[in-house]
């Protein structure tokens, strides 16, 4: 006969499991926090020791991140993440806890909002309409991500989607280029010989 309690010391052993992955990310985020404070009391100011320092509301392209500066923005972005999740009560329908960090469009989405938070909240010229306007993108946004894996992450689990990704066969971006776009030539679709 099957230990009746077997389900419940599994689900106790991946709470346990979430539990220490996530005081491990609170440590370092605490760290980055810690490095982050002591460097902007350290110098920055008029005597341009802030070259590198983003300023609250720029876009961020995580591509185009200077690796030496991605760590500390990363940690700022995911203290961010982290609290507005709190904040607004998500659910795990409409952010995988477990592994919101793996999907792209995710982090894009979450990173536009981030940015447009910091904008909304961070300026005291437009106060009233900022702040309701990002709401209104908010709550567009969540919807949007919690359809982005279609329940795929939901239960705690991270699943890989079954994908081609487009950039990894060399003759696909030229096969593309040659084709061009709709409607481009003259003579119609059919006129190229495939």
């Amino acid at each position: 006969m099957p230990d009746p309690l077997g389900p419940l010391f599994d689900a106790l052993e991946s709470i346990n499991s979430e539990l220490t992955s996530f005081a491990a990310r609170l440590a370092r985020l605490e760290d980055a926090g810690a490095v982050r404070g002591a460097s902007k009391q350290g110098g920055s100011g008029e005597d341009g020791d802030s070259a590198n320092t983003r300023a609250p509301g720029a876009p961020v392209a995580w591509h185009k991140v200077k690796e030496e500066e991605r760590a500390e923005l990363w940690g700022e972005f995911t203290a961010w993440v982290i609290r507005m999740a709190d904040r607004y009560e998500l659910t795990t329908e409409q952010l995988p806890h477990a592994c919101w960090w793996e999907h792209g469009a995710v982090v894009e989405e979450l990173t536009a909002l981030w940015t447009g938070w910091e904008s909304a909240y961070g300026s005291e010229e437009d106060a009233a309409a900022g702040p309701y306007l990002w709401h209104d993108a908010w709550s567009r946004a969540i919807e949007r991500i919690g359809r982005m894996w279609l329940g795929e992450c939901t239960n705690g689990y991270h699943h890989q989607k079954s994908r081609i990704v487009f950039g990894t066969d060399p003759g696909y971006r030229k096969k593309v280029l040659e084709a061009g776009p709709p409607g481009a030539t003259a003579a119609g679709p059919d006129s190229k010989a495939a």
